[in-house]
């Protein structure tokens, strides 16, 4: 079979970016006068939950039974994100959040070997675009012929919502592609789009269920295997990360 497209999730695939959107969350309620904080440990369990308001939502009905809610919970929340998001874009801008290894190598070799580069995540349609003008240059979100994010499907990962747009858009069925994930959630929705699915681990993920994937990687120093095991073409030069 050959692999006409290659579908990327962001946070925590492309790049390492829980503890930058953790730390921004924090600033964001100490902006706004709240006493949270949330640490690695606590985030670990938060992630559970996909998308960033979603994870405000389940901090407050699971961790904060005293909490008395604004009049407007929905907006209230809806502000945190905006907040988080606007502290975020600035980490990302100082270039404090980097393409993991290979990640850039790899991005190159698909578009020179002529298979498509699509997004399919739940984070914020402007830290896609932040994330990939940083790794890629002015004209990052160029790359990609089809980005899928934020709130425009109805239910986020682990539904598989966001791959079934993501392949209509591309016009292609879930067996041209493959998809690459960093999480049990992520895993979970591409597998049920019925896409081959490799999973790139990181701090918060490496414990989590992987079953179903297609193999597990720690990262893509070694492009050369991932290659091989994912059956991708190997580039006409001396591979490098």
């Amino acid at each position: 079979m050959t692999i006409k497209a290659i579908i990327f999730d962001v946070d925590g695939t492309l790049a390492d970016t829980e503890d930058g959107h953790r730390l921004s969350f924090n600033k964001a309620f100490a902006e706004n006068g709240l006493d949270w904080s949330w640490d690695a440990e606590l985030y670990d369990k938060l992630l559970k939950v996909t998308g960033g308001k979603e994870r405000i939502k389940y901090f407050v009905e699971s961790f904060l039974a005293g909490f008395t809610r604004p009049e407007d919970f929905e907006e209230f929340v809806k502000h945190l994100h905006k907040v988080k998001t606007s502290h975020y874009n600035t980490m990302l801008r100082e270039g404090l959040i980097p393409f993991r290894p290979g990640i850039r190598q790899l991005l190159t070799d698909a578009r020179n070997g002529g298979i498509r580069l699509a997004v399919a995540t739940t984070t914020s349609p402007e830290n896609v675009a932040t994330l990939l003008q940083q790794g890629l240059g002015a004209d990052g979100e160029s790359w990609f012929e089809v980005i899928g994010c934020g709130d425009i499907v109805p239910h986020k990962k682990p539904a598989p919502d966001i791959y079934f747009w993501v392949l209509e858009k591309l016009g292609l069925h879930a067996a041209d592609c493959i998809a690459l994930e960093d999480s049990e959630n992520g895993l979970r929705s591409s597998l049920a789009a019925g896409i081959k699915t490799f999973v790139i681990t990181n701090r918060y993920t490496r414990n989590q269920d992987f079953s179903g994937a297609a193999a597990v990687f720690d990262d893509l120093t070694d492009l050369r295997n991932f290659y091989r095991i994912a059956g991708l073409p190997l580039p006409k030069r001396q591979i490098s990360v």
